[in-house]
């Protein structure tokens, strides 16, 4: 599936109107959903919980669906807002991940 697809489909169970609410309450809902993939991933990693891949596969939808309706409300498409982090890691890492750059980031100016 295309990300834009998705994110038409997903707007089925959006608010018709996008007002302040409905804004709050998806960029709440991506906060708590992101939360909760963190939680299950330090309750793995720090108290010895068995991985539950399905459980972050289905948190991690959830997040999904509140990203695309938060860049649905500020106008904004999946596809669009994924190239514009990918220009953005491009500019800050051209040579992939090191510590350097990320020290002396060139979007932000070095410290």
């Amino acid at each position: 599936m295309k990300l834009n697809e998705y994110q038409l489909i997903s707007k089925r169970t959006m608010p018709s109107v996008y007002d302040g609410m409905a804004k709050a309450n998806y960029g709440l809902g991506l906060t708590g959903e992101a939360g909760e993939v963190g939680d299950l991933i330090k309750k793995e990693v720090f108290h010895g919980h068995q991985e539950d891949r399905e459980k972050i596969k289905k948190e991690l939808g959830d997040v999904l669906h509140y990203l695309a309706g938060v860049a649905d409300m500020y106008g904004w498409t999946l596809e669009q807002i994924a190239t514009a982090n990918i220009e953005k890691l491009m500019k800050r890492f051209p040579n992939g991940f090191n510590t350097e750059d990320s020290i002396k980031r060139v979007d932000v100016g070095s410290n």
